[in-house]
């Protein structure tokens, strides 16, 4: 047995997680922003194969940026400290 103790982790680095984490939760907030500025004019590879093209584009925006915010603040506890 030893003595020494443990200082409550793994000593895994938690900070590439919270960066993809980061990524991700901006592109989801950027995608929301387009579909609610762009609506109409949205780049092909948006649309493709979509009913988004007849309408829709406010409820896809509202869930896009609902999910960037909750991703970037699940970012933003994973990277704070205790």
């Amino acid at each position: 047995m030893s003595s020494a103790s443990v200082s409550g982790g793994s000593g895994i680095s938690k900070r590439p997680v919270v960066i993809v984490l980061g990524i991700i939760g901006l592109v989801a907030v950027v995608v929301g922003v387009l579909y609610f500025v762009a609506g109409s004019s949205l780049p092909s590879f948006m649309v493709a194969g979509s009913h988004v093209k007849h309408g829709g584009h406010y409820i896809r925006g509202g869930v896009a940026l609902a999910a960037g915010l909750v991703v970037l603040g699940g970012a933003w506890l994973m990277g704070r400290k205790k």
